[in-house]
Formats: C-alpha cells, sequence, structure tokens
C-alpha cells in the first residue's frame, strides 16, 4: 500500500527503515532516499513508528 504520494513510499518500506533503526519522520524520509513534500503522510510514518498499523490517509 503507497503511504507517500508525493515520494510513492510504500508501507513495506517504511516499516524496513524503521526496522532499521529510524525513529523519527525525518530519519524515515533519509532512509528512503527522500525528503518531506507535502506532510500528509506524516500521520501515518508517526503512527507505523510508535507501533500501530498505520491508517490509510486518503485524501
Amino acid at each position: 500500500m503507497v503511504v507517500c504520494q508525493c515520494n510513492r513510499l510504500t508501507h513495506a518500506q517504511i516499516t524496513a527503515v524503521i526496522a532499521a533503526g529510524a525513529s523519527r519522520p525525518a530519519e524515515v524520509y533519509a532512509g528512503c532516499g527522500c525528503g518531506a513534500q507535502c506532510g500528509c503522510c506524516c500521520r501515518t510514518i508517526l503512527d507505523l513508528l510508535r507501533g500501530g498499523e498505520g491508517a490509510c490517509q486518503s485524501s
């Protein structure tokens, strides 16, 4: 599932970066080789960082 539309980041990519040690959204973006764009995915990334499932953010 795509979590970040701007950077085309998937749930799997984000969880892999978190498993590798990322602990903040900026570290997740850096680990994926990109940066925050519009910020709409930040809530989902924060939820994943806190151990949640990450609700799909649709707009």
